[in-house]
């Protein structure tokens, strides 16, 4: 299960932040997740839950934000929306794509105390 040591990296850059930015607590972290990054979203959340226990972000609320995947084409030369990598375009039925975006997994935002 490796949303454990997403979890365990999100905490630390979460404590990292608040030592920089000089705050007590974190309520929210909004995470952006895209389509392709392979994370089971319920595995991490239960992840964040243990590991922020009697930290910085003790009870943080965790708002998932969905990505899409996009990927550009190069057999017509459009971004073209996919689900899963390996699909084809679905403007012209080519394999040959190359992912844009939708693998990343970043905090976006935090609200703290």
């Amino acid at each position: 299960m490796h949303e454990m040591s997403l979890a365990e990296g999100m905490l630390q850059v979460l404590e990292q932040a608040a030592q920089t930015q000089q705050f007590k607590k974190v309520k929210t972290v909004w995470l952006e997740i895209g389509a392709l990054a392979n994370v089971e979203v319920p595995a991490l959340e239960f992840a964040f839950e243990v590991v922020s226990r009697h930290s910085v972000a003790d009870q943080a609320k965790l708002e998932i934000i969905h990505l899409p995947a996009i990927a550009w084409c190069m057999q017509c030369g459009k971004s073209v929306e996919i689900k899963q990598r390996y699909d084809a375009c679905p403007d012209c039925g080519s394999y040959q794509l190359q992912v844009s975006s939708g693998d990343e997994m970043r905090i976006k935002e935090l609200e703290v105390d």
